[in-house]
């Protein structure tokens, strides 16, 4: 275990304020929880204020609360880390599915105190009418791209995947003006779809990215859909990052059926109708 960020947190403590070293000391004496408490749960534990909690923060020479959570994880990195960040070898099947769905939760509920601030109505206003949409994305986040493919197009907006290098680059390139790029990625450092994104946006297509708000690919977007859960991808596999991918591309789509109004009602009707009648029963999936 790679314990060199909680021994300089034990080092430190004597330096801070009152109210920082009690944070100070609940991290160390709690670090696998911190990991994947919200800044509010930390707050309420130390019983100090969420600024209090931040100014920590800055005291160890963090940019904030997100960087960390991530020296915690290294600090505490572990190969069994690699399943699931809150789930230990010797917990039950049982235990280890509610801590997966808590996490999910938790990812939600931290998704909708940011919901408000995302830009839905500039978004909506770059789609609607829009020549073609192209979702990009690689690995976990190709999947999601897929997935709100096969959602968009139902509204009757002519809609393509790149979800490995060479498309994203090659789709990028032929791009025009009036094409709106949806690029999905957790971490936003993907260089072939931070280039391609570049090439799209140089040909005058819209480009927007969900993704860390800090990353490079937020850097290149024209609109940017923070979204970043605390999780780290290079240990496991997505689980709460891409549940809220996902959950930011439905309401988005909803919304942009809500502004195209009637057609898109009667395109999604059109499509239940005609996927319907090629089967004996059941539901649209």
């Amino acid at each position: 275990m790679n314990t060199a960020f909680l021994s300089e947190v034990d080092t430190r403590q004597a330096s801070l304020s009152r109210a920082e070293s009690r944070v100070a000391s609940w991290i160390l004496a709690n670090p696998g929880e911190a990991v994947g408490a919200s800044v509010q749960v930390v707050a309420a534990n130390c019983d100090v204020s969420e600024p209090t909690v931040i100014r920590f923060c800055r005291s160890m020479g963090l940019d904030g609360f997100r960087e960390l959570k991530t020296h915690l994880i290294a600090s505490l990195h572990k190969t069994e880390s690699y399943l699931h960040h809150d789930v230990s070898p010797d917990d039950s099947s049982s235990s280890a599915a509610v801590k997966v769905l808590e996490s999910s939760v938790n990812a939600l509920v931290e998704l909708r105190a940011q919901i408000f601030t995302m830009p839905f109505e500039q978004a909506v206003e770059a789609i609607v009418g829009s020549r073609q949409m192209v979702f990009a994305g690689l690995g976990a986040s190709g999947h999601v791209a897929g997935d709100a493919c096969h959602k968009f197009f139902r509204l009757g907006i002519p809609c393509v995947t790149a979800i490995d290098s060479p498309t994203i680059l090659q789709q990028a390139s032929v791009c025009q003006p009036g094409d709106v790029v949806i690029a999905i990625s957790h971490t936003g450092t993907w260089k072939e779809v931070i280039e391609g994104m570049r090439i799209a946006a140089s040909r005058g297509a819209r480009v927007i990215a969900i993704t860390d708000p800090e990353s490079s690919l937020a850097d290149v977007a024209d609109i940017l859909f923070p979204c970043h859960p605390d999780e780290d991808t290079n240990v496991y596999t997505p689980m709460s990052s891409r549940l809220a991918q996902l959950t930011v591309l439905d309401a988005l789509q909803v919304s942009v059926a809500l502004k195209i109004g009637r057609s898109a009602e009667e395109n999604l009707r059109s499509a239940k109708t005609a996927l319907s009648s090629g089967r004996s029963g059941g539901e649209v999936s």
